[in-house]
């Protein structure tokens, strides 16, 4: 279903083209600025988790997130981690209240039912560190991840983008 770029696109919005720097096919878009049609070339995203223990935090995402996997080579997984999006967040505000104190990448994890998804997450070994909150944007919860700083799983309250 990953494929290729622009898989979930618009139907109405998507023409099949060629980029210009690869030769690739890929999702050619209309842009707004000139009404050209722009190919997309990000197949994907790559993020990352630096660990303190890296077989711990593996084995997590394996057996805890039951994330399919490839192994790159001696047991270094990577792991499809599904649908994703990406927001970017101010580091303050227009109060110049600060959200954080400087720019940084943030990792989190969504889900349809909070609740139903704590519950089998616990079944499977998962912690969880301090109690479900609302934060507006969503249902919130910090889980512990072996060897790596503690993950946000919410339930988004918010439009999605995944399934664009």
């Amino acid at each position: 279903m990953y494929s290729h770029a622009g898989v979930g696109a618009p139907k109405d919005r998507r023409r099949w083209g060629l980029c210009l720097t690869t030769g690739k096919q890929g999702a050619a878009y209309p842009s707004r600025q000139s009404g050209r049609n722009l190919i997309t070339v990000i197949t994907a995203v790559h993020t990352l988790i630096y660990s303190e223990d890296p077989d711990s935090t593996r084995a997590f995402l394996r057996d805890v997130l039951a994330w399919p996997n490839v192994d790159a080579h001696g047991g270094w997984l990577i792991f499809k981690s599904g649908p994703s999006e990406l927001g970017v967040h101010p580091i303050s505000d227009e109060r110049h209240i600060e959200w954080s104190t400087i720019p940084h990448h943030e990792i989190s994890l969504m889900c349809d039912d909070i609740s139903e998804t704590m519950e089998e997450l616990l079944d499977r070994g998962a912690e969880f560190a301090g109690p479900l909150q609302d934060q507006g944007f969503g249902l919130t919860v910090m889980m512990r991840v072996p060897g790596a700083p503690d993950m946000m799983l919410y339930q988004p309250k918010h439009p999605i983008a995944f399934s664009l």
